[in-house]
């Protein structure tokens, strides 16, 4: 079973958890970061994991905008979902309902929520600033579940 991961990452968070997730999986897997790889023919995979960041409330923009080009070949995949956030609990649900369109997260054989990263090394003055006064956070900080990530995994597998 040949399976694509596509992700995007701004602090490379999402990037180390995609290829985490890879190491789980045993199959044939491909890696793509949208932001470098455009051109991804889903005809090539059975199966698609999509994956991004939540900045600010929302995904990725780019993720967005290919999971809305390609809805309908999606829907038709073997498909997994999961984001990268520093919430967890029903605040982690909300963004992930933000994050994709119900018709994919119904169609998902596994939802995951892998934890999140705060590096300041790769923050802005402004983002800093941000995260100093929502998540009262001062420094680079990370919170990657390497239990999601394998258990969302073997619901793949499954």
């Amino acid at each position: 079973m040949n399976t694509a991961i596509i992700y995007a990452t701004r602090e490379g968070c999402t990037e180390k958890c995609a290829h985490t997730l890879a190491i789980e999986l045993e199959t044939n897997i491909e890696i793509f970061n949208i932001e470098l790889d455009k051109n991804i023919n889903l005809l090539d995979f059975e199966t698609v994991i999509i994956g991004g960041s939540i900045h600010m409330g929302l995904i990725n923009k780019k993720i967005k905008n290919f999971i809305d080009k390609n809805i309908e070949p999606l829907s038709e995949k073997k498909l997994g979902l999961f984001i990268c956030c520093m919430y967890e609990g029903e605040k982690a649900q909300e963004q992930f309902r933000n994050a994709f369109p119900e018709k994919l997260r119904d169609n998902a054989l596994a939802h995951g929520f892998f934890g999140g990263a705060f590096d300041f090394d790769k923050m802005n003055f402004f983002e800093k600033a941000i995260v100093k006064k929502v998540a009262n956070i001062d420094h680079s900080s990370s919170k990657i579940s390497l239990e999601n990530i394998k258990s969302f995994a073997e619901n793949m597998s499954k």
